[in-house]
C-alpha cells in the first residue's frame, strides 16, 4: 500500500469511530431535546436544530464545536438520503384523485405564490439597490422552498385534510417551478452583466436556459423510469420489512443518480412516489408507504440536527437592509400570492386562509442556487471597487441567503403547525 493510501486508510479508521459516536450521541440528545421543546408547543424539529446549532460552527469559540466542516462533509449523505425520503413521501401523497378533488385551484396557488414572490422580491430589492441583476437573482431565490420542514410537521402531528393535501402538492411542485424561474432570471442577469463588459459576446439568453431545462426534463424522466420499475416490483413483495428494503433501495438509487448526473433529487424522488401512487391501487400504496412512516422520525432527527449544525448564526448580524427586504418581500409574496391563487382557483376557505403560512421554510435548494450564482457570476460585469459586478452579487447572495434561511427554517415550521392547527387538521391522520 502506498504512503498516501495508507495515510487515508488510517484517517478513515480514526474518523469512523468518532462519526458513529457523534451520530449516536446526537440522536439521543436531539430526541429528548425535541420532547422538551414540544412541551412549549413548538415542533420537535426546533429542538433538533437547536442542538445541531449548539455543537456546530456557530458556537466554536466556546469550544462546543463537534460538527466540524470535515465531519459535516462526511455526514452530508444523510441529508441527501433524508431529502430523498421527504420527496418520495410527498410524491406518494399526490394521487390524481386527491389532486382532482382539490381542483385547478392548486395549480393557481403554485403559480401565483411562486411568481408573486419572484416579482415582489425583485421589485423591492431593485428599489433598495438600483441593481437589476442583483434584484433578479434575489427574486429568483424567493420561490424555492424547503419541503422537509412542512412534511416533518405534517407527520409529527399526524395532520390530515384538504389543507394538508394542498401543502403536500405546493411544496412538492413549487421547487420544480422555482428552478425554472431561477434559470430564466439567472440567464437574464448574466446577459445584463455581460453587456457591461467591453467587447464581450453573450452566449445568448436561450442558450443559458439549456442547463436548468435539461435538469428538469431528465429528473422527470429518471423519476418516471424508477417509479414504473418500483411499481412493478412491489406487487411481488409480501412482507412489510421486505417492502422497506425495496423502497429504501429505490430512493437511495434515485438520490445517487440525481447527484451523479446533476439532477434535482427532490424532483426525481417525488416523481418516483407520484408514479407509484397513480399506477397502483390504494391498498398496495399504503403497504409500500406504511413502513416509511416508522423510519421517517429517525430521518427527521438526523436531518434537522445536521441542518442546525450548518446554520451560521453569526451570519445574522450581516443581514442588513437587503436581508430584511428579502425576508419581508418573500413572506408577503408567498402568503399574498398563495391567497390570490386560492381566490382565483375557488378552493376551500381554510386553504385560502392558511396555505401561504405553511410554505415559508427555505434552506437547501436556495443555498444551492446561491452557490451556483457565486460560481457562475464570478468575473462577470463591470469592475466596481476593484471587483467584478458579478462577483459582488455572488458574495452578497451567499451571505444574505445563508442568514435569511436561518430565519425561515425556524419560523417556517412554527407557522406551518399554526396553519394546520387553525384549519383543524392536526391529529386527524388515520394511518
Amino acid at each position: 500500500m502506498s504512503a498516501p493510501a495508507a495515510q487515508h486508510a488510517a484517517e478513515t479508521a480514526t474518523a469512523l469511530p468518532y462519526l458513529f459516536t457523534l451520530v449516536g450521541a446526537m440522536l439521543i440528545i436531539c430526541f429528548y431535546a425535541g420532547k422538551l421543546i414540544r412541551k412549549t408547543s413548538l415542533p420537535s424539529l426546533i429542538g433538533y436544530m437547536l442542538i445541531g446549532a449548539l455543537f456546530g460552527p456557530s458556537f466554536a469559540k466556546f469550544g462546543l464545536q463537534l460538527f466540524t466542516e470535515p465531519v459535516l462533509h462526511s455526514l452530508s449523505f444523510i441529508t441527501q438520503v433524508a431529502l430523498g425520503f421527504v420527496a418520495f413521501s410527498i410524491g406518494s401523497e399526490l394521487s390524481m384523485k386527491s389532486l382532482k378533488r382539490l381542483g385547478s385551484g392548486i395549480v393557481w396557488i403554485i403559480f401565483a405564490e411562486s411568481f408573486t414572490a419572484f416579482f415582489v422580491v425583485t421589485g423591492l430589492i431593485y428599489a433598495a439597490t438600483q441593481d437589476l441583476p442583483m434584484a433578479l437573482i434575489f427574486g429568483s431565490m424567493a420561490p424555492a422552498s424547503a419541503p422537509a420542514g412542512t412534511v416533518a410537521i405534517i407527520q409529527e402531528y399526524k395532520a390530515s385534510g384538504s389543507l394538508t393535501q394542498a401543502l403536500y402538492a405546493v411544496v412538492g411542485f413549487d421547487d420544480g417551478l422555482a428552478i425554472i424561474i431561477f434559470g430564466f432570471a439567472a440567464a437574464l442577469a448574466k446577459s445584463l452583466l455581460q453587456a457591461e463588459m467591453p467587447g464581450h459576446v453573450s452566449e445568448g439568453f436561450f442558450a443559458m436556459l439549456k442547463a436548468p431545462t435539461l435538469e428538469i426534463i431528465f429528473s422527470i424522466i429518471v423519476g418516471t423510469v424508477l417509479g414504473f420499475l418500483l411499481a412493478q416490483l412491489v406487487r411481488f413483495v409480501k412482507h412489510s420489512r421486505d417492502m422497506l428494503i425495496v423502497v429504501f433501495g429505490f430512493v437511495t438509487l434515485g438520490t445517487g443518480l440525481s447527484m451523479l448526473w446533476h439532477l434535482s433529487l427532490i424532483l426525481t424522488n417525488m416523481v418516483i412516489g407520484f408514479v407509484l401512487v397513480n399506477t397502483r391501487r390504494e391498498s398496495l400504496v399504503h403497504k409500500v408507504t406504511a413502513p416509511l412512516l416508522e423510519i421517517m422520525p429517525l430521518t427527521f432527527v438526523l436531518f434537522f440536527c445536521l441542518a442546525g449544525a450548518h446554520l451560521q448564526l453569526n451570519a445574522l448580524p450581516s443581514l442588513g437592509i437587503i436581508g430584511l427586504v428579502y425576508i419581508l418581500g418573500r413572506s408577503a409574496g408567498l402568503i399574498g400570492g398563495a391567497r390570490l391563487g386560492a381566490i382565483f382557483g375557488h378552493v376551500d376557505e381554510k386553504i385560502k386562509k392558511y396555505v401561504g403560512l405553511g410554505i415559508l421554510s427555505q434552506a437547501g435548494v436556495a443555498i444551492g442556487l446561491a452557490l451556483i450564482v457565486n460560481a457562475e457570476f464570478a468575473g462577470l460585469g463591470a469592475v466596481i471597487d476593484g471587483k467584478a459586478h458579478g462577483s459582488l452579487i455572488g458574495a452578497k447572495v451567499i451571505t444574505t441567503i445563508t442568514a435569511t434561511c436561518i430565519v425561515f427554517e425556524i419560523v417556517g415550521p412554527v407557522l406551518a403547525k399554526y396553519a394546520l392547527g387553525k384549519a383543524g387538521e392536526l391529529g386527524k391522520a388515520t394511518r
